[in-house]
C-alpha cells in the first residue's frame, strides 16, 4: 500500500465519521443527564464499526458481482415503474413531517435515551439502535463504497484487506471517541458544544427527515422518470405547443 491510498482512506474515513449514525446519535447520547456511562457509547460504536466492517468484506469479496447481475434487472421497465410511484411516495410523505402537532414533545425518546444511558436499559436496545441507524444509512454510504473501489482495485491479499477495512472503521468512529473522552475528562469544557448540536437536533429532527426523504424521492422518480423516457415526452409536449 502506497501513502496516497492510505490517504485517501483516512480521508474518506473522516466523512464518515461526520454521519447520523457515526456522530450525531453519539453527541446525542452524551447528553443524557446524570452520571455518563461510557461503556453505553463504546456498544453503540463498536456495534456500528462491526457492522460496517461486515459489509465491507461481504462488499469487497462477492457482492460487487451479485449486484452486477441485478443492473439488467433494475435497467427493466417493470423495475423502473416501481422506482417511480416509490419515489413520488416518499416525496409526498416527506410533506408530513417538520408540522408541530398540538401537544407534541420530544418527552418519549428523551426518557429512551435516559434508560439506555443510566445502565437501568439492556444493552441490546443499543446495539437494535446502531444497527438501525446503520441500515438506514446503506443507501448514502458512497465514501464507503468509494473505499472499498480503492482497497478492491489494489488487489491486496486477504488479511490485509480485512486489516485495512478495520482501520478504516476505526478511524471513522475516532471523532466520536475523542469526543467521549473529552466528555469524560473535561466535562465542563465540552457540555456546551453538545448541548448546541443536541438542541440543533431536537428542533429540526423532524424537518431533517422530511427533507431526506423528500430529496430522496424526488430524485428516484426523477431517475425512473428519465429511465422511461417520460421527461422527453414532456419536452417534446412541450415543443410542440
Amino acid at each position: 500500500m502506497d501513502a496516497g491510498l492510505i490517504g485517501s482512506l483516512v480521508l474518506l474515513a473522516l466523512i464518515d465519521s461526520t454521519s447520523f449514525g457515526t456522530l450525531l446519535i453519539p453527541i446525542w447520547m452524551m447528553l443524557a443527564p446524570g452520571r455518563l456511562h461510557p461503556g453505553r457509547l463504546l456498544t453503540f460504536l463498536a456495534t456500528v464499526a462491526i457492522f460496517y466492517l461486515v459489509l465491507g468484506v461481504a462488499l469487497t469479496f462477492g457482492a460487487l458481482a451479485l449486484l452486477d447481475d441485478l443492473r439488467p434487472v433494475a435497467a427493466s421497465g417493470p423495475f423502473q415503474v416501481a422506482q417511480l410511484v416509490v419515489g413520488v411516495a416518499l416525496f409526498a410523505y416527506s410533506f408530513r413531517f417538520g408540522k408541530k402537532r398540538k401537544g407534541s414533545e420530544p418527552g418519549r425518546l428523551l426518557r429512551w435515551r435516559e434508560q439506555a444511558m443510566s445502565g437501568e436499559g439492556s444493552p441490546k436496545a443499543l446495539v437494535v439502535l446502531a444497527l438501525t441507524a446503520v441500515t438506514l444509512e446503506v443507501a448514502t454510504m458512497l465514501p464507503y463504497l468509494a473505499a472499498i473501489g480503492l482497497i478492491s482495485a489494489a488487489e491486496l491479499a486477504l488479511p490485509t484487506t480485512v486489516a485495512v477495512l478495520a482501520g478504516y472503521c476505526l478511524v471513522m468512529v475516532l471523532p466520536a471517541l475523542v469526543l467521549l473522552g473529552a466528555r469524560v475528562v473535561g466535562a465542563d469544557r465540552v457540555q456546551p458544544v453538545l448541548v448546541w448540536v443536541n438542541g440543533w437536533m431536537t428542533r429540526s429532527a423532524a424537518e431533517t427527515t422530511g427533507w431526506v426523504l423528500g430529496i430522496a424521492g424526488f430524485l428516484l422518480a426523477a431517475n425512473a422518470a428519465q429511465e422511461l423516457g417520460i421527461l422527453e415526452a414532456i419536452d417534446s409536449l412541450s415543443g410542440a405547443k
